[in-house]
């Protein structure tokens, strides 16, 4: 689902045109349940960044965020953030921006984020592309994780995958050099097409030969202890910017 909506990008800014017609999914509803609603009304204070507080003007300065300096972290479809709760934990070294598309999930993410004192990671609700194309400078990222997107196996919907040239571009470009764009899936085919792409963006080089250990920081997610019990594999990659 797309969202066609998405502002313009400032031309000062040296982005390539096609960048500004690339956009994931539109931002979907959601009921939340009793904790959710508990845990939203908590500490959305705290932990959300509301998209509207900025634009192309005035982009996301983490260190002005997060009250310190750290290396910038953008993680792509956190899910229910228990595993971003824990990363977060795991990575205090750095200023993580987790964002997500269901609102669910971003209060599950503040009640996991509470249970576990985390104090590193701050929640955004809508389009990690968009979020990317408008809010981020570039080369204002230390990382930024891809990690269970949706495979959309059937062959009609191969189109509606995340992983494309222009989405490794987009990311590439956000990146500092030496930066990190680490991804995983259990889907093989989506893997081997993700190791394609980005393979061949300019400005990204692969950190292993094929694919990648998995970081030690990440913890056996839903996504990937499902795909074990049911037999399938792990990929994860790893990129870093030239």
């Amino acid at each position: 689902m797309q969202d066609s909506r998405i502002r313009t990008v400032n031309p000062a800014d040296g982005l390539p045109a096609h960048f500004r017609r690339v956009v994931s999914f539109h931002p979907r509803g959601g009921r939340l349940n009793d904790v959710q609603r508990r845990a939203w009304n908590e500490h959305a204070d705290h932990w959300y960044l509301d998209p509207e507080s900025f634009s192309p003007q005035n982009p996301f300065d983490g260190d002005a965020i997060f009250g310190r300096s750290a290396p910038l972290v953008i993680e792509i479809g956190s899910g229910m953030g228990e595993s971003t709760a824990a990363m977060g934990l795991a990575r205090k070294d750095i200023n993580l921006l987790a964002i997500e598309v269901y609102k669910p999930g971003v209060a599950q993410t503040f009640h996991h984020l509470a249970r576990a004192g985390v104090e590193n990671v701050r929640v955004m609700r809508g389009d990690g592309v968009q979020i990317l194309t408008d809010l981020i400078g570039p080369g204002a990222l230390a990382e930024a994780w891809l990690f269970f997107p949706d495979p959309w196996p059937k062959t009609k919907h191969l189109k509606r995958r995340l992983v494309n040239p222009a989405f490794t571009e987009l990311v590439a470009s956000r990146l500092r050099r030496g930066g990190v764009f680490r991804l995983a899936t259990d889907w093989e085919p989506y893997a081997e097409q993700m190791l394609a792409v980005c393979a061949t963006t300019k400005g990204l080089r692969n950190a292993y030969p094929g694919w990648a250990a998995r970081p030690e920081f990440r913890p056996r997610t839903r996504f990937e202890r499902r795909g074990l019990a049911a037999g399938r594999e792990i990929f994860d990659l790893e990129f870093a910017r030239r």
